[in-house]
């Protein structure tokens, strides 16, 4: 199988701002590439749903649409713009955290954009800055304040964003989820896609310059995540009833949790900023949060400390090596596995608290703040539950929206 891929160079592109910020990117882009083209909300007919997902700290959404795209805040819940084109919608609406950038690739009803072409947008100047072109459909995009990941079936292209200069093609087996991760601190630069074997992971540390290899499931993976400092890996497999945690270092197995004893099809896993919690959502129509053994070790262990410790390489006998930087919540937290004598993985537990949803639809899960949970659907449904850290059970419906058809656009 063949690739390509092209990419317009911008004379200039600068590192993201804010929505809404002052900004003078400017490019030169040839191609025949259907412009998107504004137009009034009058103008448009009802529009459907296409794709749903969460931004990178799970603050906002994105709706793709087949008249455009349509980004909420999630806590507390605000339509904040939309976009009604001319030429159709969207399959694929990546954000960059809240800024005025967002990855784009055509689909759904009546789409003139095509799926092999992916548009770096500014909202702010309501234009495209970039685009990248390929031969074969673009399964997923990712975007970190540095990278631009491009996900085919069968390759990844990743990207510097300030140059828009190839820096590396991963081969992997076939992907048609358009399954990737990345982590999103500052101080960590870490990938995670599937691997040339089936059931295996790939983990491209690209600030220590290494590559870990981890044989996650038998079966095909079906859903994975990073956390905000990649050091942490959370996997399911097409089989769809255990969840693993692997230290992305070494590929230790740290964790295993049950999700059921059927098959399922998982849509989602998310993992809590202070890592304590972890959300799967899949087509049992249950969202499961599940407790993991880690925890915050507090403001006394500072990045100038634990940073020698990163080159560090755990065993199954020894998971203290297991440290990051602060995220981006908790500026001072760092990660440590619980003190004592552990088994080289826990065996499976079950979930700690659930809340059902439609089982027609798929359902994606973020963590918000206070112990809550927002799930968003693709039957254009957004849930805010809460769960009692302590005694777990059946989650509280905090709130309940149809964002598809909310009256009150942004303002």
């Amino acid at each position: 199988m063949s690739y390509s891929s092209t990419a317009s160079s911008p004379q200039r592109i600068l590192q993201p701002g804010g929505y809404g910020g002052n900004d003078s990117r400017s490019s030169s882009t040839t191609s025949s590439f259907v412009r998107p083209e504004l137009v009034e909300s009058s103008e448009t007919e009802e529009a459907e749903l296409v794709s749903v997902s969460w931004n990178q700290d799970s603050s906002c959404f994105a709706a793709g649409t087949s008249h455009g795209f349509r980004i909420y805040n999630s806590e507390p819940f605000k339509e904040t713009f939309r976009r009604d084109l001319k030429n159709g919608g969207f399959k694929i609406v990546e954000m960059l955290f809240r800024s005025n950038i967002l990855a784009l690739v055509g689909g759904g009803p009546n789409s003139r954009y095509p799926s092999t072409k992916v548009l770096i947008w500014d909202d702010h100047q309501s234009r495209c800055i970039s685009e990248f072109s390929f031969r074969s459909e673009i399964r997923a995009v990712k975007l970190r304040r540095d990278r631009i990941v491009v996900v085919l079936e069968h390759k990844i292209y990743v990207y510097s964003f300030v140059d828009l200069r190839l820096l590396l093609q991963i081969e992997t087996h076939a992907n048609p989820r358009g399954l990737c991760c990345l982590s999103h601190h500052s101080d960590t630069s870490v990938l995670a896609c599937p691997g040339l074997l089936r059931g295996e992971i790939r983990v491209e540390h690209f600030g220590l310059n290494m590559v870990q290899t981890i044989n996650a499931h038998d079966a095909s993976i079906a859903c994975m995540t990073l956390t905000l400092d990649g050091l942490l890996l959370a996997t399911a497999s097409t089989k769809g009833t255990l969840i693993r945690i692997f230290n992305t270092m070494d590929g230790t197995r740290l964790q295993e949790v049950r999700r059921g004893v059927d098959r399922a099809e998982i849509y989602s896993i998310a993992l809590s900023p202070n890592v304590q919690w972890l959300a799967v959502s899949s087509d049992k129509g249950t969202v499961h949060i599940f407790s993991l053994r880690v925890r915050v070790v507090g403001e006394d262990s500072h990045p100038t400390e634990i940073a020698p410790l990163l080159t560090q390489r755990t065993d199954c006998n020894s998971l203290q090596g297991l440290v990051s930087p602060a995220t981006g919540t908790n500026p001072g937290s760092s990660l440590s596995f619980m003190r004592g004598v552990l088994p080289k993985y826990f065996s499976s537990e079950w979930s700690f608290a659930q809340f059902h949803v439609s089982e027609v639809t798929q359902f994606f899960a973020a963590f918000g703040s206070h112990n809550t949970v927002a799930i968003t659907g693709m039957d254009g449904s957004f849930y805010r539950c809460s769960f009692d850290p302590v005694n777990g059970g059946e989650m509280v419906q905090l709130e309940y929206i149809h964002f598809l058809k909310t009256e009150n656009g942004p303002r």
